[in-house]
């Protein structure tokens, strides 16, 4: 990974008439100094990073990091490695990360279907990444590689700016992989009393919340038995699946079991109203879509990737404006 130098990081790059503006770092009088974007793109430092994940053609993560990027003053560049139009698997996932790491990508975010498959492939976790059992982004730094979680920091973030002036005695989560066990920790964490799991592949349920039960005083996680019983008793629900993907439309639930009492959240982003979003606000329901979470995630990988502590509301009116 390529750092910038402390004059570059001093650089506020401003797009005006095709060109690109610069702060001078070398008089104090705040003028302006105009060069051709492309020679000060020729020598800015450059930033690598890639996306591995299934169905990913629609991400808006590569246009937030670039963005971002260029306004840092970086030669940014984020690349789409799609299972899917690849024709892979998850078995290829030792070949991509090898690669990465050889062609000097400065490291990697990780999605569905990935996010516990590449942890044995990984020298060594942070904290987060070991207790959730997932991992979302890899650095790579001095021969080694490193897992990250920043997705539970990222729904939380969005959470506390958009639900959480509203009950969440007892929640109903849906999906108990890695992207469901990071929003569980981040849930716990913002003080739901009661997280009733369900996936349908139930031991991956009933594992999730032990791990929590453990990692969290008292038994404040458990597997929804009854799904009518437990949605109808809740304050809200979330969807962790990829249902409501472009790739697997639908919702994780049949939507006879919504009513108006529940907020509701899902972390799919796109598309950004997902069927469930849509038929849970035309029954009056308070949402939260996935688009904060995604802007989150982004902000907290921007900032391990380069070292550099990104402007999270300039990320959010981009990805808004995409």
């Amino acid at each position: 990974m390529v750092m910038p130098t402390e004059g570059i990081r001093r650089a506020d790059p401003m797009l005006h008439a095709g060109t690109v503006c610069f702060q001078s770092a070398e008089t104090g009088s705040g003028s302006i100094g105009k060069s051709s974007f492309a020679a000060r793109y020729a020598s800015a430092p450059s930033v690598l990073v890639g996306l591995i994940g299934s169905g990913i053609q629609a991400s808006r993560t590569p246009a937030m990091h670039e963005r971002e990027g260029a306004e840092q003053g970086l030669r940014y560049i984020y690349k789409l490695i799609d299972l899917d139009a690849l024709q892979l698997g998850p078995e290829a996932l030792p070949d991509l990360v090898t690669a990465a790491q050889r062609m000097g990508f400065a490291g990697l975010n990780i999605t569905y279907p990935c996010k516990q498959a590449i942890i044995p492939l990984l020298d060594e976790l942070t904290p987060d990444a070991q207790a959730l059992g997932a991992v979302n982004t890899v650095v790579f730094r001095d021969g080694r590689s490193i897992g990250h979680n920043t997705d539970w920091w990222g729904f939380a973030e969005s959470f506390k700016r958009e639900l959480m002036d509203l009950a969440r005695d007892r929640v109903v989560q849906f999906g108990a992989g890695g992207a469901g066990a990071a929003v569980a920790h981040a849930l716990l964490t913002l003080g739901v009393g009661t997280l009733m799991i369900t996936d349908t592949d139930r031991s991956r349920a009933e594992q999730l919340a032990s791990e929590l039960c453990e990692r969290f005083s008292g038994e404040r996680a458990v597997v929804a038995n009854d799904l009518e019983t437990a949605v109808s008793r809740a304050d809200g629900i979330v969807n962790t699946t990829p249902v409501g993907m472009a790739k697997y439309p639908g919702m994780a639930l049949p939507a006879p079991l919504l009513h108006p009492g529940l907020w509701v959240a899902d972390i799919v982003y796109f598309p950004l109203e997902t069927e469930l979003l849509r038929t849970a606000r035309a029954l009056g329901c308070r949402t939260m879509g996935g688009g904060g979470m995604a802007v989150f995630q982004a902000v907290g990988a921007f900032r391990l990737f380069t070292g550099i502590e990104p402007d999270p509301e300039r990320i959010r009116q981009h990805f808004q404006s995409m």
